[in-house]
């Protein structure tokens, strides 16, 4: 015998449609066999979502240009500044710098973190050492400059700086220096036992 289909629609009382299909086969020989099934009406939406998470690669790329010449290793505060002053000299606003340095405090590239406005460098730690942890930089040095010629740091140099050298302790990144570079002259937080103290 052909099989008998009946098929009943009913709403539930949070408004959802449900629909239930009867289905009755006669077999010779089985009897009769009965399949309920019960399918809401937004179940096939929920089942095929499904979200694509991509795959992605971090590189870094040395610029062709810019290339800086120097001490070979960099034991105090004015060799980076002479290492370091063609890049800031004309410069008419704030640059925030990151020289990246090997295990023997030799230089291995450098990086413009930030380029801000005549008094302002925005810096956030996350873009200070994200190219240092590329890198796989022991130490790095930060710079930066003050138009104004006037190389003492502000209150948000000093609170910067507190902040970078906790970012770098948890990254196991030395943080050699933090020098404001001015007119003729600079301030280097390290020699002025700034750094790790309360300065």
């Amino acid at each position: 015998m052909k099989p008998i289909n009946a098929k009943h629609t009913s709403e539930s009382r949070n408004g959802d449609t449900r629909s239930d299909s009867l289905t009755m086969d006669h077999t010779e020989g089985k009897g009769e066999k009965m399949t309920k099934k019960i399918v809401s009406a937004n179940q096939n939406q929920h089942d095929t979502t499904s979200v694509c998470i991509p795959l992605y690669r971090l590189q870094v790329v040395r610029e062709p240009h810019s290339a800086l010449y120097g001490a070979p290793r960099l034991s105090q505060s004015s060799e980076v500044c002479r290492f370091l002053r063609a890049h800031f000299d004309g410069r008419p606003h704030e640059e925030f710098l990151v020289l990246f340095l090997d295990a023997k405090n030799t230089p291995v590239g450098y990086q413009v973190v930030s380029v801000g406005s005549l008094t302002l460098s925005i810096v956030h730690p996350r873009e200070a050492f994200k190219a240092a942890v590329c890198m796989s930089a022991a130490a790095v040095i930060f710079l930066h400059n003050h138009p104004s010629g006037d190389p003492t740091p502000s209150l948000e140099d000093r609170t910067l700086t507190k902040r970078l050298v906790s970012a770098g302790e948890l990254l196991g990144i030395r943080v050699l220096d933090h020098i404001v570079m001015g007119e003729g002259r600079h301030v280097s937080f390290a020699d002025e036992g700034w750094l790790y103290g309360e300065g």
